[in-house]
């Protein structure tokens, strides 16, 4: 059993990597997506990807997969009826929140719709004070009386969430089980399950978006479990989290909330390991699908991860990777506004019927029709030949809209490109300048269908002096599950002032989330020799609204401990907002552990070098329209799996493969290293 395989499903292809262990050797395929059941496409992309090798589903080691059901049924609001049972008196809390407007200048602005409607939440007597202490005991009549009235609603999944339910669980535990009782088909989400942390109103939008979710993700298991299991798999197959780790089909069914950033992760843990192999300490990654735009810091070879994150909308309290997306991808629509400006995106052609240029029905131009157009894209075929473009449909829907604007054709198509690479370089820039970071110091790892197409342009805004273009960029989320480990994260919310006092608040709390991950480790049945376990913690200054997380040294609690996170976060406090605020207290606010099972990953193989000449792996020239050059400039295109460790590419220039297409601009070489990434360099 020597292949590997790793599948990202998006919202318009369905990417596959397979990673042959014996010989190190990478195959790629991409099949359309199918957005009604994507489980249908995941399965056509193992069998034909398996077939291209030569090889059957039973000879699979590992099978990952990385999916956007959950973010689509949040974002697409396709859920299943969901009711709510809070403490007596919080039955608005969910609509209430912080009161806080987004968008404060905005009279027109809407907030995102409840996912539990208001006469399908209800109140229950019980109440526990911020210690943890019972104030009120649990009023069961009362609780089976709204439950019973929730059932006669029709509900397919419940969300519990009392007040302080976190700091004692004893009142939503039985919750539980009188709703085991009451409601047996009814998919259950109790808060101390799926967030069990501080901060009322982000704990429960967790809980509902989890319960929300649930049955949907749990049919799309079902579904693809057997399919996977018709074709004749027979390792069990395993789901990216947010936090970039790989779970069990089981766990993530009970919490799909986990998934909500499933297919980016992969993509950064990717970009990681293979800017670790090239040498690259510090790298923004860019991945680009069909639909968006997905941008992530690594300092030191390392994403760090947010306990909080605003998932279109709604506040979701669970461990992912800091990964800001926009809504500029290849399908992004090119529109003018209501005062006769241009604009790119949000909206998406999808895959069907996608941009104009495939030919399926949509006549709003997109990015890729921009690209076709201009020719930097094959203004004939994509996908090493096996999809056919339409350039005349792609140049009308581009005219219609220069039309409307006044300017040339190819000045629009220009335009769009322009306006799309300011939306990237702004995602860019929250995670970089306005957190502390020059995106000069970077370096920008471009990978998905389209980050190498606009990486050159968008590293020249950023004033970046080195893009990354992996081997295989358009399918490196799907490459990034094969270099993923097991993973899964505990919290507990215990706030204390950080001194000496606190230590045996801090040692129980630890040893209370060791053995939660020891419980985990036993189920996942991974080996003690492959356990790893990091501990971080939450930290603030006394009276701040936010937390920055600083890592926990190894070992038992001492003074030397306390030392360490007070540095650590006054280095982290400095990073992010320019100062320190000497002598005022600070407070450890929530801890946490990382459990990792350290699995077999796929490994690459250094080659040897071929001089500098390139020429061998040049395919023919193209027109391509590049404002730097002034108009149309013949660019040679080349054939990226011709390209040997040690060529050198003079740009302007293109290079084509299956996946994906690069560009180099005027005054830009690109340079094949040993492992055969694309470094490009003004």
């Amino acid at each position: 059993m020597a292949w590997r395989i790793g599948v990202d499903s998006g919202g318009t292809f369905t990417d596959v990597c397979l990673f042959n262990d014996e010989t190190g050797a990478i195959e790629i395929w991409k099949v359309s997506s199918t957005p009604d059941d994507p489980s249908r496409a995941i399965a056509q992309g193992v069998v034909e990807g398996l077939e291209k090798v030569g090889a059957k589903a039973a000879d699979l080691a590992f099978l990952g997969h990385g999916t956007t059901v959950a973010t689509n049924a949040l974002i697409e609001l396709r859920g299943v009826k969901t009711g709510l049972v809070v403490s007596d008196g919080f039955r608005d809390l969910l609509e209430i929140g912080r009161q806080k407007r987004p968008n404060l200048y905005d009279m027109f602005a809407e907030k995102p719709e409840q996912l539990v409607t208001r006469d399908l939440r209800r109140e229950v007597p019980e109440r526990l004070k911020a210690d943890g202490s019972a104030a009120l005991p649990l009023d069961e009549d009362a609780l089976r009386e709204a439950f019973r009235a929730l059932a006669a609603e029709d509900i397919k999944a419940l969300a519990i969430c009392f007040l302080y339910g976190f700091l004692n669980t004893a009142h939503e535990e039985r919750a539980l089980e009188i709703a085991a009782e009451e409601l047996p088909d009814v998919f259950v989400s109790a808060s101390h399950a799926v967030a069990p942390e501080f901060r009322e109103y982000e704990r429960l939008s967790t809980t509902v978006v989890n319960a929300y979710l649930g049955p949907v993700m749990q049919r799309y298991i079902r579904r693809l479990k057997d399919r996977l299991s018709d074709i004749g798999l027979k390792v069990a197959p395993q789901l990216t989290q947010s936090n970039g780790g790989v779970i069990g089909f089981d766990q993530a069914s009970n919490l799909p909330v986990r998934t909500v950033l499933s297919g980016p992760s992969t993509g950064v843990v990717g970009a990681q390991a293979i800017g670790r192999m090239a040498g690259f300490a510090n790298i923004i990654t860019f991945d680009v699908g069909g639909t968006s735009s997905d941008v992530a810091l690594l300092q030191n070879g390392v994403c760090q991860l947010t306990g909080e994150a605003d998932v279109h909308g709604y506040p979701i309290k669970a461990p992912m990777l800091d990964i800001h997306t926009v809504g500029a991808g290849g399908g992004s629509i090119a529109h003018v506004d209501t005062g006769g400006l241009l604009k790119v995106g949000p909206r998406s052609a999808g895959a069907h019927p996608g941009p104009v240029c495939y030919g399926l029905g949509n006549e709003e131009p997109t990015v890729t029709d921009a690209n076709i157009v201009l020719q930097t894209l094959n203004p004939v075929e994509i996908l090493g030949g096996r999809m056919k473009v339409r350039h005349d449909l792609a140049l009308a829907s581009i005219q219609r809209l220069a039309d409307r604007l006044g300017v040339g054709v190819m000045e629009t198509a220009q335009g769009i490109i322009s306006v799309v690479t300011a939306n990237m370089a702004k995602a860019i820039r929250v995670i970089s300048v306005q957190r502390g970071h020059d995106p000069r110091d970077y370096a920008l790892m471009a990978f998905g269908g389209a980050g190498p197409l606009h990486a050159a342009r968008l590293a020249r805004e950023l004033d970046m002096a080195r893009v990354i273009v992996p081997l295989t960029p358009g399918t490196l989320c799907a490459l990034g599950l094969l270099l993923t480990d097991l993973r899964s994260d505990f919290a507990l919310s215990r706030l204390m002032e950080l001194s000496d006092a606190a230590r045996p608040a801090l040692e129980d709390g630890f040893a209370a989330l060791a053995e939660q991950a020891d419980v985990w480790f036993a189920a996942e049945n991974i080996a003690a020799d492959r356990r790893v376990i990091t501990r971080t913690v939450d930290m603030r200054y006394a009276g701040q609204n936010y937390e920055l997380s600083v890592t926990v040294p190894a070992g038992p609690i001492t003074a030397e401990t306390f030392a360490a996170l007070e540095k650590g976060f006054e280095a982290a406090h400095r990073q992010r907002f320019g100062f320190i605020a000497e002598g005022e207290p600070i407070q450890l606010v929530t801890l946490r552990v990382e459990a990792a099972g350290i699995v077999d990953k796929a490994e690459f193989q250094k080659q040897d070098d071929h001089g500098p000449d390139a020429a061998g792996a040049k395919i023919g020239e193209r027109d391509v329209w590049m404002s730097e050059a002034g108009g149309f400039v013949t660019c040679p295109v080349y054939e990226r799996s011709l390209l040997k460790a040690g060529n050198v590419i003079a740009g302007p220039a293109i290079v084509e493969q299956m996946d994906t297409t690069t560009v180099l601009l005027p005054e830009m070489t690109g340079t094949v290293d040993p492992y055969l990434n694309l470094i490009l360099e003004v």
